[in-house]
């Protein structure tokens, strides 16, 4: 299944129910005097975050969800029932917005978050809500009021450990499919990748991550040159970014050392915050020239691009290199994971 990242779609609450215009009438009761109900208030429409949804392709085609409206009141003073409310399930990750305005409501990050989209109307008065002194016989009622209606936009970014970044053919569906079982298309043209996919990683008994094999980046991806920003958005979430460079690239032309520069230019300009993020270097495609020459142009690019972080050369194609990768970010997110729960237990221990 394609991996749908953006959806529109609209919601409407429902309406508030019809006040109720009685006169209570019986036999013996000389002072009835008006008895009509309220309206029920009409049902509102939620947003519910799940896990098990990982697209956004049930709403690809625009729909219309509708919460129910609530009932008229009626004699006797009885209120009537208010309309269900309607919870839509989207999955964890999805951040909604307003599709008038632009403004996000809320990032659904986790399960169980709810969001209220649109609230539904309130019930219209019976007519006991309009006694009084001088009208002792009120023939007015409330209508209801409509329920609140809404066009939102929906985007939903990778939530993976690990992002995957570097221009098109750089490797990126090659290292997936070698170190994970996703499966992604595979070929020696650019913009093979068309859409995000996701591949646990498994290095040992319960310990895993989740690798996201994001579509090439070239310059100008921050300004929506060839696939563009949205798929810039799906890196914000991942904790360690892998950026392949091609030792080896078809073009004689090309330059690895000034195509990493400019991926690493699209992150800045994208996203301050993206630029900041702990990124690692894997220089691919060793297997395509010998040995000695693989490592000399990989100590070439990496003293040209002066990169003091952590580094590996792989081939993803035969698989060399690529488990001592997996097994070092494995650890480097076991020890993030270790220091965040020390700094919970620590601001804890403060608060107590």
């Amino acid at each position: 299944m394609k991996f749908v990242d953006e959806a529109k779609v609209k919601v409407q609450a429902g309406n508030g129910g019809r006040g109720s215009t009685s006169f209570r009438r019986e036999k013996f009761v000389p002072f009835g005097g008006p008895d009509g109900g309220d309206g029920g208030m009409g049902g509102s429409v939620y947003l519910r975050a799940m896990e098990g949804i990982n697209t956004l392709a049930d709403f690809r085609i625009e729909k219309t969800y509708r919460a129910a409206h609530g009932e008229s009141g009626s004699a006797n003073d009885c209120f009537g029932r208010g309309g269900a409310d309607l919870y839509v399930p989207v999955p964890v990750g999805t951040t909604v917005r307003d599709a008038e305005t632009g403004e996000e409501l809320s990032d659904l990050t986790h399960e169980g978050d709810v969001l209220l989209v649109a609230k539904g109307g309130k019930g219209g008065w019976g007519n006991q809500r309009f006694k009084s002194s001088t009208n002792r016989s009120p023939r007015q009622y409330g209508p209801g009021l409509p329920g609140e209606k809404r066009s939102l936009l929906f985007e939903l970014k990778v939530i993976a450990d690990v992002g995957l970044l570097g221009l098109p053919n750089a490797g990126k569906s090659t290292l997936i499919r070698s170190v994970s079982h996703a499966r992604p298309k595979v070929a020696d043209y650019p913009f093979t990748t068309l859409y995000p996919n996701l591949g646990v990683v498994d290095v040992g008994e319960h310990r895993s991550f989740v690798m996201a094999d994001i579509p090439g980046l070239i310059e100008g991806a921050a300004d929506g040159a060839g696939l563009g920003i949205r798929f810039l958005k799906h890196l914000q979430r991942t904790r360690v970014l892998l950026h392949l460079v091609d030792i080896a690239p078809l073009d004689p032309e090309a330059d690895p050392v000034r195509d990493a520069r400019a991926i690493v230019a699209e992150l800045k300009k994208f996203s301050k915050d993206l630029g900041l993020k702990p990124r690692w270097l894997v220089l691919t495609k060793r297997d395509l020239v010998p040995d000695d020459e693989a490592e000399r142009r990989a100590r070439d690019i990496v003293r040209r691009l002066r990169f003091k972080g952590p580094h590996f050369l792989v081939s993803a194609a035969t698989g060399r290199g690529t488990k001592e990768l997996a097994q070092a970010v494995m650890a480097f997110l076991e020890e993030q994971d270790r220091e965040a729960r020390a700094l919970a237990e620590s601001a804890g221990d403060t608060a107590a």
